[in-house]
């Protein structure tokens, strides 16, 4: 008979009342008969496919606000260079508001002589002074004739019909 069940005879160390813990039995960890938990149970499987659906849907949007970002910072460095050029234009309107920017680069440029400047000219390797705008009989070159009566011409004295050209 077993002692201490509620079959009349009372334990003596228990209290009326009190209700007794059962014992089970200790389990063998080590047994071939025990039941061991798969790697990845359902749950983690569903917690691994949740993370990945929202990393696919955040790709997107990431993506675009990288390309964005980076679209924004071209944009910037293409308008900072637009109005370094605009303030380079602006400066060379100004320089081209002076009348002496003006009348110097029409002399350089140009070669445009103020009256009462003094004027070289080279002829024929020969510099040839002057007034401005005004040039010496002697150094002025003599007319042109039309180029196809040069042409003709230089077959005639091919031909030998007309007499060469004294040298000078």
């Amino acid at each position: 008979m077993r002692t201490g069940l509620r079959t009349g005879t009372p334990n003596p160390t228990r209290r009326p009342g009190e209700r007794r813990a059962a014992r089970r039995p200790a389990r063998p960890t080590t047994t071939p008969t025990a039941r061991r938990r798969p790697p990845l149970t359902g749950r983690a499987v569903l917690l691994f496919a949740l993370v990945l659906l929202l990393a696919l849907t955040l790709a997107g949007p990431v993506r675009q606000y990288m390309e964005g970002q980076q679209e924004i910072a071209e944009l910037t460095a293409e308008g900072r260079e637009l109005d370094r050029r605009g303030a380079e234009l602006e400066a060379q309107i100004e320089q081209q508001r002076d009348p002496a920017w003006t009348q110097r680069q029409a002399r350089e440029r140009l070669t445009y002589v103020l009256p009462g400047d003094r004027l070289v000219v080279v002829v024929d390797g020969k510099a040839v002074e002057g007034d401005a705008g005004t040039l010496d009989e002697a150094a002025a070159p003599a007319e042109q004739q039309p180029w196809f009566e040069g042409l003709m011409e230089s077959v005639a004295r091919a031909d030998g019909d007309l007499p060469e050209e004294p040298e000078e």
